[in-house]
């Protein structure tokens, strides 16, 4: 289990990750980054990124982490900080995120669902596509878990954040415009 802080401060508009990330996970993070830069102020309206610097970190920095499966954990992290919005820490989240906004499934689901109820977890947001992997999940932990399954980044800041009626996905190439850590399932290599 990885735990995904995020924080901000003045500055000119840098950008730094921290926790011995491999390239896999700061493409991630600078893919989670673009979305809520490209949202159209509906995630940030009060922040100028010219002005902010964020910082993003994966605590346990011995340990090298890599893959694309934190890309949800990156992108709620970042939200919930310029939203103000807490992430509930009984929740956990794994998947890899477009530019366009869509949620592409990832591997180890079994391992991840396991990891996560070892853990305390209570409630698990998994790409839609990733749904029948939980065949190979024991049904007592699937019992004592609650599953989300998702296509978009919209559907994963409502379930994570509350943020409703967002319009951030993707038409064509072009947006559609109209200090709390999240909780990842993302394998520890």
């Amino acid at each position: 289990i990885l735990f995904v802080e995020a924080t901000h401060m003045p500055g000119k508009g840098g950008f730094t990750l921290t926790g011995q990330l491999g390239d896999v996970m700061k493409e991630s993070a600078q893919i989670a980054l673009s979305v809520v830069r490209a949202s159209g102020g509906m995630l940030a309206s009060q922040v100028e990124f010219n002005k902010r610097d964020l910082h993003v970190h994966v605590p346990a920095g011995a340990i090298p982490k890599d893959g694309p499966s934190a890309g949800v954990t990156m992108l709620t992290a970042l939200a919930s900080l310029l939203t103000d919005r807490p992430v509930d820490p009984k929740l956990a989240m794994t998947g890899e995120i477009t530019l366009r906004g869509a949620v592409t499934p990832v591997g180890g689901i079994k391992e991840k669902v396991l990891a996560a109820h070892r853990a305390g977890v209570k409630r698990v947001i998994l790409p839609k596509r990733n749904e029948a992997d939980l065949i190979d999940v024991p049904d007592d932990v699937k019992r004592e878990m609650q599953f989300h399954f998702i296509d978009n980044v919209e559907e994963l800041l409502e379930l994570a954040l509350g943020l409703k009626e967002l319009k951030l996905v993707a038409k064509h190439s072009h947006w559609e415009s109209t200090k709390t850590p999240a909780l990842s399932v993302a394998p520890v290599s």
